[in-house]
């Protein structure tokens, strides 16, 4: 059994590891609260533009833009978001394993852009083909550096670099749940509404609908990468919290059960000292 000052010594250090944890839960908590706002104020805004954009496909062609045309998926890309720190649970492993498990299937020649350092840190040791890397989005998170990133997922699909672009990211959905969504980013692609009162609308368009639709995309586009970055980042707090809150519950029980081991091994000093007492006692009597 150890000594009296080596497990003073592990409560000391387990106490001091657990205002820590206590300390980073309270951190995490204020951010997960201004990332929660912000991703539930984004949702309406890119629900209500989705729903325009099916609506708008459903009157007008847009077979030919750019952005909307299907090529034989020669080369594919796929973007990972995961976070650039750890102690946030499984929120970056689990994410990890399904895109190691998903580049098992298309194969090791895909292109891999990585948003996050934990993402990056991990298939580039394994030399995984990772193209670009985007670090520290998540230490300043705005809109300019998401609209950046999709200029050059934009970029890499109208040059031909790449035939499909599809996003893989932790969606939030309350503090311990987070969901793996995988979704096609590009070709850009929206489901026309069945609506049979809107054929029978008579609707006036300034320009046209095409030359609106031309603007919408990309602007649909920015706002779909936007509501990842901030899905991820409200996941990454939830799952950062829980894990906290977690750990400090666990050295909570630590501490308990060290200081039980303290006692016995405290009244097992006290006792052998007693013992040691007694024996030396009736030896001086005997004597």
């Amino acid at each position: 059994m150890a000594s009296l000052k080596e497990i003073r010594i592990r409560i000391n250090a387990v106490r001091n590891i657990q205002k820590i944890t206590k300390a980073m839960k309270m951190m995490s908590a204020v951010k997960m609260r201004k990332a929660q706002d912000r991703i539930l104020s984004t949702r309406p805004y890119a629900f209500k533009l989705a729903k325009l954009m099916s609506q708008m496909i459903t009157l007008t062609d847009v077979s030919g833009h750019e952005l909307t045309k299907e090529r034989e998926v020669k080369k594919k890309m796929l973007v990972l978001i995961t976070s650039d720190r750890g102690l946030c649970g499984a929120f970056n492993s689990n994410i990890i394993k399904y895109t190691a498990n998903l580049l098992k299937e298309t194969g090791p020649d895909t292109a891999l852009v990585t948003i996050g350092k934990k993402g990056f840190d991990f298939f580039s040791k394994r030399k995984y083909n990772v193209v670009k890397n985007f670090p520290n989005v998540f230490a300043n998170l705005n809109i300019q550096q998401s609209n950046e990133i999709v200029s050059y997922l934009k970029n890499a699909y109208l040059t031909g670099e790449t035939d499909s672009i599809e996003i893989i990211y932790n969606e939030f959905k309350s503090v311990i749940k987070q969901n793996i969504t995988q979704e096609t980013f590009l070709p850009f692609a929206v489901t026309a509404v069945e609506d049979k009162s809107l054929s029978n609308r008579d609707f006036i368009f300034e320009h046209s609908a095409k030359a609106i639709l031309e603007e919408l995309i990309p602007k649909d586009l920015n706002v779909k990468f936007w509501k990842a970055l901030l899905e991820s980042n409200a996941s990454e707090q939830g799952a950062r919290m829980t894990a906290m809150d977690s750990a400090s519950n666990n050295a909570n029980d630590l501490i308990q059960f060290l200081n039980l081991s303290y006692n016995r091994a405290r009244q097992e000093s006290i006792t052998k000292e007693l013992l040691e007492i007694v024996g030396g006692a009736e030896a001086l009597s005997k004597g």
